[in-house]
């Protein structure tokens, strides 16, 4: 089993590093949520474990990152947060499960196989189709009423969260962190500037509009007219 261990307290990494080696584990060690960013998304893992509290970054918002790329590598949570509402939130970003410290080499290892022998999660609905709308989310090709339709990276990824979430409110806020992985408001008008973006080029050439402004609110997409 290869394991990414991203955990920035050395005495619990070298526990953990030695509890695996002597079971005949592979472990890779990173201290940094970017640097564990990094090594998941450019190394071959069977599991990864990623601490909570590290020192650049929440390991919450570091997964949430990591799923919103495409990556189906099981990951478990080693956190001292106990709380209810922080195992939720670790869930809710990504994660397969959770673990809180102290916890026993034994139960880890023993998580950690579960995990591993999981088949990863294959995503579904590879075709969102709204109306005239269509997106083919493997090539990233959008066509509406037979026409192709050229989008920015981050216009499409708007689109493609709006499309999943359709005739349901999304606001300002669900974007920044669903889209830009911002935990917080930047202040600036980047949501409002790249939704008006995205409807010229969804919206404008056509008989109707799919994006709708709920002022004060967000927005929705649906497929009335």
């Amino acid at each position: 089993m290869r394991v990414l261990l991203v955990e920035d307290d050395i005495d619990t990494a070298d526990f953990i590093v030695r509890g695996l080696s002597q079971s005949g584990e592979f472990t890779h060690h990173e201290t940094t949520g970017k640097g564990g960013i990094i090594s998941a998304t450019t190394g071959d893992f069977d599991v990864i474990i990623f601490d909570r509290l590290l020192p650049d970054m929440d390991g919450v918002d570091a997964i949430r990152v990591l799923r919103q790329s495409k990556l189906l590598t099981p990951i478990i949570v080693l956190t001292a947060l106990a709380e209810t509402n922080e195992r939720v939130a670790g869930l809710e970003a990504g994660a397969d499960d959770y673990l809180v410290k102290p916890f026993a080499f034994s139960e880890l290892h023993a998580r950690l196989k579960a995990l591993a022998r999981r088949q990863p999660l294959q995503p579904v609905n590879q075709q969102l189709q709204l109306g005239d709308l269509i997106v083919d989310r493997t090539t990233r090709k959008v066509t509406r009423a037979g026409q192709t339709i050229t989008l920015l990276p981050r216009e499409y990824q708007i689109l493609e969260y709006l499309l999943l979430n359709t005739d349901q409110l999304i606001t300002k806020t669900m974007l920044l962190e669903n889209v830009w992985g911002f935990s917080f408001d930047p202040k600036t008008s980047i949501v409002q500037t790249h939704v008006s973006r995205l409807r010229t080029k969804l919206d404008k050439p056509f008989a109707y509009d799919l994006i709708k402004t709920v002022r004060g609110s967000g927005y929705l997409i649906n497929d009335d007219h």
